[in-house]
């Protein structure tokens, strides 16, 4: 657990100042001016009035949000607070920062306009005031010299540009007690100058509350936020933890590396120069292994990059020693520490040239060396990332029309449309809309056999929707995909929202409680998060806990999250999901039905998009093929592809047209679908034919792919009876279920043979079921 650092929570306690100034019976509220936050460990309360401006916890607890606060009240149950909110850069959207046509001010807030966003705020969520100086107009020049925790402001923000703020809407909020306007002067336009005390008890409060996360924060922002002096000793803890963090291994390779290899390669020379005698000698750099290996690695690269290099010589051998000629090679650190270090050898060398014999050379040479020898710390590598070398020639155009047709027709191919899901699309895409724009939540479970376009059709949705977001139709949203066929166990799902959420890595109770926290508790400004939850049969348990938060979380009010979910069997709720969690999952639901002959040609043609390179008659077989089998487009798509390698690969069964023709989607069928497991299927007797069969409609009637034995049996015994043939006891059964085990026909559970055996298919249930019909 030493990789997840967190902070020390401070315990505040809220209490209003004095009596009521107002009270609304309608609504039953007690209207106060003015409440005392008390902090655990400190001696004096942090006060906080009506007009002033104050930090409330938001999502990153060095940054809080900044906000005016207008009215406080209470209606017996919690305290509330009507604030005018204010935004930091940082809370602006990346691709709207640039609108501001400048480099904003580290002190610079901006206040926000924005009708939508809710303005009433958990009390006990105020952190302490803040002192925000004076409104700047547009044309003049920020104060300088002014503190580092005093703030200004200067434009307004209304969520798609920077206008100049009317001064008016700086004015502070009358007090209850006050007279009507209409019996009071003209108003000033000054902001309201705090009582000195006042604002020093506020400033001693300003704390952050801990965050779950490793916070990393510079000094200048940390001595912006807080003040140095009057850190308590939960923060000094924090801070101390923080500055371990910083100086981590996985924090340093953030750093420059080139600067630092750089830096540490001149070091090292320099040390074991002055540590060398100068009247040593060492062995010439030709002679040298290291010297050898970065030669020839030197060759190499420039071999590679095609450019010549002057070889010098040394004087004695020319083939070994080379020099390159000012080309950046871009190697590692150590290759350049060995390279400098053999140069520098090479220079004594010239210089003891003629002067002591052989013997002192040796001596000398193994005295100098003998320091490098000493084991040292791996160097950080310079290139962290590992990249693909560029092509050498460009990608090779199809030479001919069935090489483009193949390629039209490859599965990862993203086509210009979906065809054939039109109401599909229209369905999801209102669903997806109307949450976005009301800012709510909701579910919407998709179902369908394999290979019938529902993730295609998810993923054009989200495409179509972000092109929209990005020309300020909708309200921008964030997207996000998890797949249960990537993960090794269910409760992950919870450690990857969060990471994609926030880059944040957590154990997954650990990440649970934190998305918990996320989308229970109310947050201004927040985006809508529309979740893909892909495979949704695979985060599956026996608690179905998974299940029941990725469902439990959009019906919260403060959310904003959307969860779409995709799965392979269209009961499933009813089949495996107890009671709270299908609640929890709602009515919204679509299926999409498997292709039929008409759709698939349909499909095939608007890939091939006008690509002329099969017969009409062939791709009809294909469509009516697969649509009587499955109805899986990906297969259809895969039997084309492999008719068109068949029809150029084939010279004697080419036909005169020269295009794809009936012989050669034949022979992809019987290559695709007589593999040597359909050839077993058909080979079997039929009682093994019986028990295959009982297996898939098991399968299908759990919504899984894994059954006992206990299961199988049964259906076997009422398939047995369907067919007029008697019905087998438990022993034959189980000799039925480990022939077809031996034949690789199923996977059986190793050293277990009762009723409980766990079986699952081998072979797709496409196969068993065209080995069956064909036989």
């Amino acid at each position: 657990m030493s990789r997840y650092i967190t902070r020390l929570r401070m315990r505040r306690a809220y209490k209003w100042n004095g009596r009521s100034v107002s009270k609304d019976r309608k609504l039953k509220r007690q209207y106060y001016e003015s409440m005392s936050i008390s902090v655990e460990g400190k001696t004096e309360d942090v006060t906080v009035s009506l007009g002033q401006y104050i930090l409330i916890e938001g999502d990153d607890d060095d940054n809080p949000f900044v906000a005016q606060l207008l009215k406080l009240y209470t209606d017996g149950k919690k305290k509330t607070a009507v604030v005018q909110w204010f935004v930091r850069m940082c809370e602006v959207p990346q691709n709207k920062r640039k609108l501001l046509g400048r480099d904003p001010h580290p002190q610079e807030i901006f206040f926000y306009q924005d009708h939508s966003c809710d303005d009433e705020v958990d009390g006990e969520t105020i952190l302490g005031a803040v002192q925000v100086g004076i409104y700047v107009p547009v044309e003049d020049p920020f104060p300088k010299g002014k503190s580092k925790g005093i703030l200004f402001v200067k434009l307004l923000w209304d969520t798609k540009s920077f206008r100049a703020l009317d001064p008016e809407l700086m004015q502070p909020p009358q007090s209850s007690k006050s007279p009507p306007p209409s019996s009071r002067g003209p108003q000033t336009r000054a902001l309201p100058t705090p009582d000195l005390s006042v604002m020093k008890r506020a400033m001693s409060g300003i704390l952050t509350r801990g965050s779950m996360s490793t916070g990393k924060m510079s000094s200048s922002e940390a001595e912006s936020l807080h003040s140095a002096s009057k850190l308590s000793a939960a923060k000094a803890l924090s801070a101390k933890r923080r500055s371990r963090a910083v100086s981590g291994p996985h924090v340093r390779k953030k750093l420059d590396l080139c600067s630092e290899c750089h830096a540490s390669t001149h070091i090292l020379a320099e040390e074991e120069h002055e540590d060398a005698p100068v009247q040593t000698a060492a062995t010439p750099r030709s002679k040298r292994k290291s010297a050898q290996l970065v030669s020839s690695r030197i060759r190499k690269q420039l071999n590679l990059l095609g450019n010549t290099v002057d070889l010098l010589s040394d004087g004695e051998d020319d083939d070994d020693c080379f020099v390159p000629a000012k080309i950046d090679l871009q190697s590692s650190s150590d290759e350049e520490e060995e390279a400098k270090i053999d140069s520098e050898d090479e220079l004594i060398v010239k210089k003891r040239r003629g002067s002591g014999t052989s013997r002192s050379t040796e001596k000398t040479r193994v005295s100098a060396r003998t320091p490098r020898k000493t084991p040292t710390t791996p160097r950080t590598p310079r290139h962290v990332t590992p990249s693909i070398p560029s092509r050498s020639a460009p990608a090779r155009k199809p030479g001919n029309v069935l090489e483009e047709a193949r390629a039209r027709l490859h599965v990862s191919s993203v086509p210009e449309s979906l065809p054939c899901r039109e109401q599909e699309f229209q369905d999801i895409y209102n669903f997806v809309e109307s949450k976005v724009i009301d800012g709510t939540g909701g579910c919407m479970y998709i179902s369908g056999v394999p290979g019938t376009g529902k993730t295609a059709t998810v993923h054009e949705v989200i495409r179509s929707l972000q092109q929209s977001a990005e020309q300020d139709e909708i309200p921008h949203f964030r997207f996000i995909e998890i797949n249960g066929m990537k993960m090794t166990d269910p409760h992950q799902a919870h450690v990857q929202i969060l990471q994609k959420l926030t880059d944040q890595k957590a154990t997954p109770d650990h990440a649970a409680a934190l998305l918990e926290k996320r989308f229970s508790a109310p947050a201004p400004k927040k985006e809508t998060t529309v979740l893909l939850v892909d495979e949704l049969d695979l985060l599956w348990t026996r608690k179905q806990n998974v299940m029941y938060n990725l469902f439990d979380w959009p019906t919260r009010r403060n959310a904003r999250l959307v969860v779409l979910t995709i799965a392979n069997t269209m009961d499933l709720p009813e089949r495996i999901m107890i009671n709270r969690v299908a609640s929890r999952l709602g009515l919204t639901r679509m299926s999409f039905q498997p292709y039929t002959f008409k759709q698939l040609q349909q499909i095939i043609t608007s890939r091939l998009n006008r690509v002329k390179a099969f017969e009409e008659d062939a791709l009809q077989l294909v469509s009516r093929k697969v649509a009587a089998l499955s109805g899986d487009a990906r297969r259809c798509l895969d039997i084309c592809r492999r008719a068109t390698e068949i029809c150029e690969h084939s010279g004697s069964q080419k036909s005169s047209s020269g295009l794809v023709g009936m012989s050669h989607v034949m022979e992809a069928l019987d290559e695709m679908f007589s593999s040597s497991y359909i050839a077993a299927i058909r080979c079997a007797s039929v009682q093994e034919q019986l028990f295959l069969r009982a297996v898939i409609a098991e399968f299908r009637r759990l919504g899984l792919e894994e059954a006992t034995f206990q299961q199988v049996f049964v259906q076997h015994q009422a398939l047995c009876r369907v067919e007029g043939l008697q019905p087998v006891n438990v022993s034959e059964g189980l000799t039925v279920c480990q022939r077809l085990g031996s034949c690789r026909l199923l996977l059986l559970e190793g050293s277990r043979l009762d009723l409980f055996l766990r079986i699952r298919l081998n072979v797709s249930q496409d196969d068993v079921l065209y080995a069956l019909k064909a036989d």
